[in-house]
């Protein structure tokens, strides 16, 4: 079977109108004039004259006759470098200090090679790229009379700090998450993996926004055609805006029309760095804290950062704890209805006889006090998520009381049902992953109508569908039930149960083919004989 298969989506070839609108979001490139006012004047054309752009001008620098600009974008740059770095080395304290030279070029030669102590700068002869290099936060340094410029970096300006992860929290590990900057993040991860061997690709996606786009991977460990896979999906895309990672994922993923995540995110710099060694890519976008990684299993929503600071037997038994929440929080509501509807037999007399009593005047069916509940509590965690934080929690907490005991005094639900959807909406918050707690939010309701319909064969038949689509899921080539759907015996080690460290001595065998290889065989701790 081959690892991908071969997309029946054809790139059409855009008419003439959809050519302008691409051509129009974006400056058309042309060669800068060896006039500077020229130049000026188009790029003020160019960007419709906006406030923020900054244009200084400096007459007779360095003894020379010729008009040097300097061009950037207030709030794009840092400050502190357009004035020690730039500024000053465009305007020595010897203001008689000559060049030696009249010609333009040659003046700008110097002043990249001589002046300008700043790390990065670069050669540019477009207005297209002199517009694209401002956009994105550097300084330009135009001269009149040469049709070249210089590209300085100087981004900076305000931006968010490195501050704990407010998803993915941990009680041992590093507390330590991503910010809104790309380069912060790969900064992050760099630390994380000193090692030559971890590339970085770059794209820029976006007609309008230009978005940076950057793959991360262990060259050497990863899959080649996986990392070839996602680069070519990355260049397919062809849309105007870029704004978060949830574009990307949408537009790279395998299968769209599934409630089960086929590529995860996360906004902690340990776990990207571990996914990395184990042979995952990763895709950061800037402008979000939420990295990309892929290719997945279902079993790596389940997994936390935390479950490899601690001992492996704690770690097990929290990971078993978080799928079997999972399916709780799936399945608890729709059991309750196909039991106490169809299944009475099931339940011991007593507890039966508390039921019905509880039940007793209540005017609505077990699915429809159920179905009520649940949009009811859904309702007030969107609420919680919404409101000022002040207030969104203790709303929420009040809310969820105030309305569950009112409806059960009212006789409206039974007070067993609110006792279901209360430890149904706990269940779903221990996953770490918030996507897979949304896949079982939107499962449940497709369970509860199956088992108001046919009881507890409903229940039966929607697992059985719902594994057979389990099965045929693919994340880049990588079965989604793997390394038990193909069964790998190899690769049970971290799993449902995580072995101990010593014991991990290779990769997953699907992810990693290159070199599966992570450390060497190393003995059995054994204990030390007692102190004499």
């Amino acid at each position: 079977m081959p690892l991908f298969k071969k997309s029946k989506q054809t790139k059409s070839k855009p008419d003439r109108s959809q050519q302008n609108h691409q051509t129009n979001q974006m400056p058309s490139p042309s060669p800068l004039s060896d006039r500077l006012d020229q130049n000026l004047h188009k790029l003020r054309e160019q960007t419709g004259n906006s406030r923020d752009i900054i244009i200084r001008t400096l007459q007779h620098s360095f003894g020379s006759d010729h008009t040097i600009a300097v061009i950037y974008i207030d709030g794009l740059v840092d400050t502190l470098t357009i004035n020690n770095s730039i500024m000053q080395s465009l305007t020595p304290k010897d203001y008689h200090e000559k060049l030696h030279t009249s010609d333009p070029t040659e003046i700008l030669s110097m002043i990249k090679n001589r002046f300008l102590s700043i790390g990065s700068i670069s050669d540019l002869n477009d207005l297209g790229q002199l517009i694209s290099a401002v956009l994105e936060g550097n300084t330009v340094i135009l001269i009149d009379g040469s049709c070249h410029g210089i590209m300085a970096s100087s981004t900076g300006g305000e931006e968010r700090g490195v501050e704990e992860p407010q998803s993915q929290t941990v009680v041992r590990g590093p507390k330590e998450g991503f910010t809104e900057n790309i380069r912060t993040n790969t900064a992050l991860i760099r630390r994380k993996i000193k090692s030559p061997n971890l590339w970085i690709v770059d794209r820029k996606i976006g007609r309008v926004t230009q978005t940076h786009v950057s793959v991360m991977y262990l060259h050497g460990i990863a899959n080649d055609k996986v990392v070839q896979e996602i680069l070519n999906r990355l260049d397919r895309i062809d849309t105007d805006s870029i704004l978060e990672s949830g574009y990307i994922e949408e537009f790279i993923q395998d299968n769209t029309f599934t409630p089960f995540p086929t590529i995860t995110n996360t906004e902690r710099p340990d776990a990207i760095a571990g996914a990395i060694l184990e042979g995952k890519v990763a895709i950061l976008v800037d402008g979000t804290p939420f990295a990309l990684l892929a290719p997945i299993t279902i079993f790596k929503l389940f997994q936390s950062s935390e479950d490899y600071y601690q001992k492996f037997d704690i770690a097990t038994f929290l990971r078993l704890l978080r799928i079997i929440s999972f399916v709780v929080s799936m399945l608890l509501p729709s059991l309750y209805i196909a039991i106490s509807t169809f299944h009475q037999e099931m339940l011991p007399t007593t507890l039966l006889i508390s039921l019905a009593a509880q039940r007793e005047g209540i005017p609505f069916p077990a699915v429809v006090e159920a179905l009520a509940m649940e949009i009811t509590f859904e309702v007030l965690r969107e609420a919680g998520v919404r409101m000022p934080r002040a207030m969104g929690s203790a709303i929420s907490i009040v809310g969820a009381l105030v309305l569950g005991q009112a409806a059960v005094q009212a006789g409206l639900v039974s007070a067993a049902m609110v006792i279901i959807v209360a430890f149904t909406a706990i269940a779903s918050f221990v996953a770490p992953s918030v996507s897979i707690s949304n896949s079982a939010r939107l499962l449940r309701f497709g369970f509860m109508i199956l088992a108001a319909t046919l009881g507890l064969f409903g229940i039966m038949a929607g697992l059985i569908a719902m594994l057979i689509h389990l099965c045929g899921l693919r994340s880049f080539g990588l079965p989604y039930l793997a390394p038990f759907a193909p069964f790998i015996p190899s690769d049970q080690k971290d799993v449902l149960v995580r072995v101990p460290w010593w014991a991990m001595l290779a990769r997953p065998s699907l992810i990693s083919e290159n070199n599966r290889k992570r450390q060497k065989m190393s003995p059995r701790p054994s204990p030390t004989e007692d102190w004499k």
